[in-house]
């Protein structure tokens, strides 16, 4: 029998946790906030995408950092295996578009309960209001934790402590500061899943503007192509979000540490440049004395039309049967093609997850221990590892969860 201390009740945590707590090893789960998964409560717009059910090939292809470092611990818990997981809890599921599978009751707050019904069940002492301020370190091996008054010993430590996205959930990058005091190397935090701030004050014009079915394609200054997503899109006040958009943060967000990159919208993806000349040739001919500005509002929503007469630089008041066909060419290339330069990312506080944390060089993928700390684990997104939206990144806690406390067993 082993004494286990788990810190941080999040997704990894209270998975590690339950985990740990077979061969009769007593667990101890330590959260400083007033209740266990704080940051899972606001998952899936509070509907909490419990993972994917998609097949392992697309699941790794949808990991966009060290996905090689999750073989172990995917196969040894993949997808199938989490959705089993939390029906054997009692948890009732349903499946979605793109393989996403929820709680059928739509609500996040029923997972948490799941969880924490199974920690109760297995006699894991749950304290929270616990803030852990250091590790116990002796001759490279971990002892346990120091919080503000006590000091609790441990034969084993599992950190799952989170990134510093949705700082006010409680993920403010404290096990990732331990692990780099501890000399673990650290790779630099960045916001992934997250909006874009553009340069272009038009965007301004079409906030709250949706858009379905276009392709969002990212250069880089030298016009290399780094991401291209088909899908939907929404202009805010300070830039541009939705689906494609947040995808593309996750590969695009360390670029943007370093230079500002180019997005092009394709409005109508669907045809060609050609095909998309003759469309806005017949609409013309249908309106030959119609003023420009008015001849191509059933081109576009409401909000976009009066923006793309005033980027085409087309006199919005001439007919369009004086519009000569290089003129019109171009506005079809702006269809094709409308620029936006992406000049940054939104803040942490907006981040659905984050980029970086402990190296996995540091961490054998078998059993999440560190290599540098002997009896020390890791566990969720305070780990180098990160995904694509759609329930990847909360199968990445759950496996690693799962398999750092299966590993405290297994050295």
């Amino acid at each position: 029998m082993k004494k286990v201390i788990v810190v941080g009740g999040g997704a990894a945590g209270m998975m590690a946790a339950i985990a740990a707590s077979n061969n009769g090893n007593k667990v101890t789960l330590l959260e400083k906030n007033e209740k266990l998964g704080k940051k899972v409560y606001i998952t899936g717009k509070g509907r909490c995408n419990l993972t994917n059910t998609c097949d392992m090939e697309e699941l790794f292809k949808n990991i966009v950092h060290n996905g090689k470092f999750m073989y172990s611990s995917l196969y040894a818990f993949d997808n199938k295996a989490t959705v089993e997981f939390f029906e054997k809890l009692g948890l009732k599921v349903k499946y979605e578009r793109g393989n996403r599978v929820f709680p059928e009751s739509d609500h996040s707050s029923d997972v948490i309960k799941v969880l924490h019904n199974e920690l109760l069940r297995r006699n894991v002492d749950i304290r929270l209001n616990t803030e852990v301020k250091s590790l116990i370190i002796e001759d490279d091996c971990v002892k346990g934790v120091k919080l503000k008054n006590e000091e609790l010993s441990a034969d084993d430590v599992i950190l799952a402590t989170g990134g510093i996205s949705y700082p006010s959930t409680g993920s403010t990058g404290d096990g990732i500061r331990w692990a780099g005091e501890t000399g673990h190397d650290l790779k630099p935090l960045l916001q992934s899943l997250v909006p874009f701030e553009t340069k272009e004050t038009f965007v301004e014009e079409l906030m709250g503007l949706s858009l379905k079915n276009v392709e969002a394609s990212v250069y880089d200054s030298r016009d290399k192509l780094l991401y291209k997503d088909f899908g939907e899109m929404l202009f805010t006040h300070f830039g541009v979000s939705g689906p494609i958009i947040i995808s593309a943060s996750a590969v695009v967000n360390e670029r943007l540490a370093k230079e500002q990159l180019k997005l092009y919208i394709d409005l109508k993806p669907a045809m060609s440049h050609e095909e998309l000349d003759k469309r806005v040739l017949r609409e013309f001919d249908m309106n030959k004395t119609k003023q420009f500005k008015n001849a191509v509002t059933p081109l576009f929503p409401g909000k976009l039309a009066p923006v793309m007469v005033k980027l085409s630089g087309i006199n919005p008041d001439i007919k369009v049967c004086e519009i000569k066909a290089n003129e019109r060419s171009n506005f079809v290339s702006l269809m094709k093609k409308l620029p936006l330069t992406i000049t940054g990312l939104r803040p942490f506080t907006e981040a659905i997850v984050t980029r970086g944390g402990v190296s996995v060089k540091d961490i054998n993928p078998k059993t999440m221990e560190s290599k540098r700390i002997k009896n020390l684990y890791f566990a969720g997104e305070m780990i180098d590892v990160d995904a694509y939206t759609g329930g990847f990144n909360l199968q990445i806690a759950w496996s690693t969860g799962m398999t750092a406390g299966k590993g405290i067993d297994e050295v």
